[in-house]
C-alpha cells in the first residue's frame, strides 16, 4: 500500500526525466496529484499530461521536456503563514525566485508566489526547480 501518491509520482517523474525519457506513466491518481501536475505544466516543468481510463482504472501519461532539476514532496505537510514564505524558499529552493513551492490554501492549490500575492497561508505540498 502506498502512503504518499504525490511523493511517488514526483519521484518517478524525476527519475524518468533524468534518464532522458520522453514520457512517464503514473498508475495511481488522485485529484490533488492532478492539480499538482497542472501547476507544474503551467510553470513549464512538464510538457503535458493526459488521464487514461482502462479496465484496471485510471492512470496518467506525463510528457517530459527535460526542465526539471529537482522535484519532491514535502513531508510532513507543514503549515506556513503568509510571512513565512521567505524562510520556506531558503530551505527548499536553491535561490530566491528560482523554482516553485506548491501550497494548499483555503482557496485551492497554488504556487507560493500566488499565495503570497493573495496574502494566504497554507500547507506545503511539494517543490520543484
Amino acid at each position: 500500500m502506498m502512503t504518499d501518491l504525490i511523493s511517488n509520482a514526483l519521484s518517478k517523474i524525476l527519475t524518468y526525466d533524468k534518464g532522458n525519457k520522453k514520457e512517464c506513466e503514473i498508475q495511481y491518481v488522485s485529484n490533488m496529484l492532478l492539480k499538482v501536475l497542472e501547476i507544474l505544466q503551467d510553470n513549464k516543468y512538464l510538457g503535458g499530461f493526459e488521464t487514461v481510463q482502462t479496465s484496471k482504472g485510471r492512470h496518467i501519461v506525463v510528457n517530459l521536456i527535460g526542465y526539471i532539476n529537482k522535484c519532491a514532496s514535502i513531508r510532513p505537510r507543514v503549515a506556513v503563514g503568509n510571512g513565512d514564505y521567505t524562510a520556506v524558499e531558503k530551505r527548499y529552493l536553491p535561490a530566491h525566485g528560482f523554482g516553485i513551492i506548491i501550497v494548499s490554501t483555503p482557496q485551492g492549490i497554488m504556487t507560493h508566489k500566488e499565495a503570497l500575492e493573495k496574502n494566504l497561508g497554507g500547507r506545503l505540498i511539494a517543490y520543484c526547480y
